[in-house]
C-alpha cells in the first residue's frame, strides 16, 4: 500500500505556488511563535550571544596563537654538522630531496672560522669547525621527522635543534585545541538545553492547536518546521549580537600581529564568523527538533 502511494505521488505534478504558500504560512507561524514567547526571547538571545561571544573570542585567539607558533616554528632550524672531506653540494642535493625540507643554507667551515676569529681573540691553530647546514622545515610538527631522516645520512657527524622550544610550542598548541573543543561541547550543550526549555513552553501554548492538526492528518514536517526555525532563529540572532565584541577582539589581535610583525591568519575572521553562525543555527535547530520529538512524538 505504501509503495502504491509513493508511486502515485511521483506522478502527481507539484504545484509550486501551493508549496510557496505553505512555506509562507510556516514562516508566519514561526514569527507568531517567537512573538508568543515575549520577553523570554531577550533572555534566550542574550544568553546565547554571551556563549557565542566566548566561543568566538577563544576560537579567533586560537587561530592567532597557531599563527605565532607556525611563524616561530618556521624560524627554527636544524643544524647539521658534516664530516670532513665531503662534497657539500652533493650532500645538499640529497638532503633537499627529503620530505618536508624547505630550504638549506650552507655554512662552510672556513666562513664560520673567519667569523669566529673576527669576534674573538683566538690562537693561530687549524680550523676545528665542521661544515654546517641550516635546514628549514615546512612545518614545526615535521621537525623531528626531518631530524631523524637526516641523521641517517652517512655524511652527517652530528645534529641539533631547539627541542625544548618545540616541545613547549606543541604543548601550547595542544592546550589551545583542547580548550576550543571543550568550549564547542559546552556551547552545544547549553544552547540545546536553553532552546529545548523554550520550545517546550511554546509547545504547551499550542498544545490544543497541534492536536487538532494531527487529527486532521497534517504532516509531521509541517508541525516540526516552525519550531525548528524558531530554534535556528535564536542561534542566528545570538550570533549577530556576538559579532560586536568579536570585532573588538579582532582589532586587538590585529594590532598584536602588527606589533610582533607576524602575518595574520588568512580569512581568520571570516572563518570564525562562518563557524559561529553555522554552529549556533545548527545547535538551535537540533535543540528544537529533540524537544518536539520528545514531547510531541511526531
Amino acid at each position: 500500500m505504501n509503495n502504491l502511494k509513493s508511486n502515485v505521488k511521483r506522478h502527481i505534478p507539484k504545484d509550486w505556488l501551493c508549496e510557496l504558500r505553505i512555506l509562507h504560512r510556516l514562516g508566519i507561524q514561526t514569527l507568531t511563535d517567537i512573538a508568543r514567547t515575549g520577553w523570554v526571547n531577550i533572555i534566550i538571545i542574550t544568553t546565547m550571544a554571551a556563549i557565542l561571544m566566548i566561543f568566538g573570542a577563544c576560537f579567533r585567539t586560537a587561530l592567532s596563537i597557531s599563527s605565532f607558533s607556525k611563524e616561530l616554528g618556521s624560524a627554527l632550524e636544524i643544524s647539521v654538522y658534516l664530516k670532513s672531506n665531503v662534497n657539500l653540494e652533493q650532500v645538499k642535493k640529497e638532503i633537499e630531496t627529503y620530505e618536508h625540507v624547505e630550504e638549506i643554507t650552507v655554512i662552510p667551515k672556513n666562513e664560520s672560522w673567519h667569523k669566529l676569529k673576527t669576534e674573538m681573540s683566538l690562537p693561530d691553530i687549524d680550523n676545528p669547525l665542521p661544515d654546517t647546514f641550516h635546514v628549514k622545515v615546512d612545518n614545526i610538527d615535521n621537525l623531528q621527522i626531518v631530524f631523524d631522516n637526516i641523521k641517517k645520512h652517512q655524511s652527517v657527524e652530528d645534529m641539533s635543534y631547539a627541542k625544548d622550544i618545540v616541545a613547549k610550542m606543541e604543548v601550547v598548541n595542544h592546550v589551545i585545541k583542547t580548550i576550543t573543543i571543550m568550549i564547542i561541547i559546552i556551547m552545544g550543550l547549553l544552547t540545546i538545553t536553553i532552546i529545548n526549555n523554550t520550545i517546550q513552553l511554546v509547545i504547551q501554548a499550542r498544545k490544543e492547536e497541534i492536536e487538532i492538526m494531527r487529527l486532521m492528518g497534517v504532516s509531521n514536517w509541517y508541525i516540526r518546521f516552525p519550531f525548528v526555525m524558531q530554534g535556528a532563529f535564536y542561534g542566528f540572532a545570538g550570533s549577530l549580537i556576538a559579532l560586536v565584541p568579536l570585532k573588538y577582539v579582532q582589532n586587538g589581535l590585529m594590532n598584536m600581529h602588527k606589533f610582533f610583525m607576524v602575518p595574520t591568519p588568512p580569512h581568520a575572521l571570516n572563518l570564525v564568523v562562518l563557524v559561529m553562525f553555522s554552529m549556533s543555527i545548527l545547535f538551535g535547530a537540533i535543540g528544537s527538533y529533540w524537544c518536539i520529538k520528545k514531547h510531541l512524538q511526531v
